[in-house]
């Protein structure tokens, strides 16, 4: 029976090599390591590692709180918060693998061959299946009881542990880590750390991108500033050219005609006023202006001298006449 089973794990060994020519699938960083700038330190070549504390088991599946129902499940398995796990999901139940943070101490970037026996990873044949990995004098076997249907885990020495898993009636399967999609372990206090990490890392860029659009908006603000002044000084020439024409105007119009012939008619009457006469007609046409007043024939003479090309055109009642003059 026992070289029975010795011949089932080494046809198993074959297969898996047979399989499994070429290298795993490895991890590639996600966008959290993008996000904190991480994606040049990430390490994809994990190199296998079986921790002696390592715990398997199930919890059903709530959608949307995987992450948080396997934490739960394995600091209370492991008593610490500080743990490792991966886990898949499997129809309503993810079934995970973990160990305590401090088992990693002296394998930091590593992982564990055996999770890549748990349902849908790629060394995964059954339920049936015994899977076996042994490393550096230490073996392990991952399985499913038949009965309760609960997923089993043995760590131990390989003297152990080997004799009691050929004691098992079930095929065999050797993991061959080489051939193996790796399958990296998570933490929940390393991503909280690295989602910190990453939200002070776009916080710095934001501020910088915030600070650089207000020296941009502060640079065109200036150089508007400049075209402002430089409308302003042109506003204020139209002003003074406006201010100028029309302090123009308005001595064009104190000096019209109109202001020359008031003078004119006020010397006229300061005139006839001392020959005790008066203005009775005052017309202007054109350049022409002609005027007429009626003054005692007495003072006509004296009207005539004074005022050039004045005359008596005709007499008017009593010792009244009627002189016009020209200018």
């Amino acid at each position: 029976m026992d070289a029975m089973k010795m011949d089932n794990i080494e046809e198993s060994e074959t297969k898996v090599d047979v399989d499994k020519e070429s290298d795993g699938a490895k991890p590639s960083p996600d966008v959290v390591d993008y996000l904190a700038g991480e994606e040049k330190d990430f390490v994809s070549d994990l190199s296998p590692y079986l921790p002696q504390d390592l715990i398997g088991g199930s919890v059903p599946h709530v959608p949307g709180m995987e992450e948080e129902t396997v934490w739960n499940a394995a600091t209370q398995a492991c008593g610490t918060e500080k743990v490792h796990y991966t886990y898949v999901i499997d129809g309503k139940k993810i079934w995970y693998l973990a160990c305590p943070s401090a088992a990693f101490a002296s394998n930091p970037d590593s992982w564990c061959p055996l999770a890549a026996a748990l349902p849908g990873n790629s060394e995964y044949w059954d339920k049936e299946t015994v899977y076996l990995y042994e490393q550096e004098g230490i073996a392990s076997a991952l399985r499913w009881d038949p009965e309760t249907h609960r997923i089993q885990v043995y760590v131990g020495a390989s003297r152990t542990i080997l004799p009691r898993v050929q004691s098992m009636d079930a095929n065999f399967v050797t993991i061959n880590p080489a051939s193996a999609d790796i399958v990296p372990w998570k933490s929940k206090m390393l991503k909280t750390e690295k989602l910190s990490r990453a939200v002070v890392r776009m916080l710095i860029f934001s501020g910088l991108v915030v600070n650089l659009l207000a020296v941009l908006i502060l640079l065109v603000n200036l150089v508007s500033i400049e075209y402002i002044k430089a409308d302003l000084i042109e506003v204020k020439n139209q002003s003074d050219r406006a201010a100028s024409d029309l302090l123009k105007s308005a001595a064009n119009v104190m000096q019209s005609d109109t202001i020359r012939h008031m003078v004119r008619i006020q010397d006229l009457l300061d005139s006839l006023t001392r020959s005790n006469a008066y203005l009775v007609r005052y017309e202007v046409n054109g350049t022409q202006v002609e005027w007429e007043a009626i003054a005692p024939q007495a003072f006509a003479d004296n009207i005539t001298r004074e005022n050039n090309g004045a005359q008596v055109i005709r007499r008017e009642d009593g010792d009244q006449v009627r002189i016009m003059g020209k200018r």
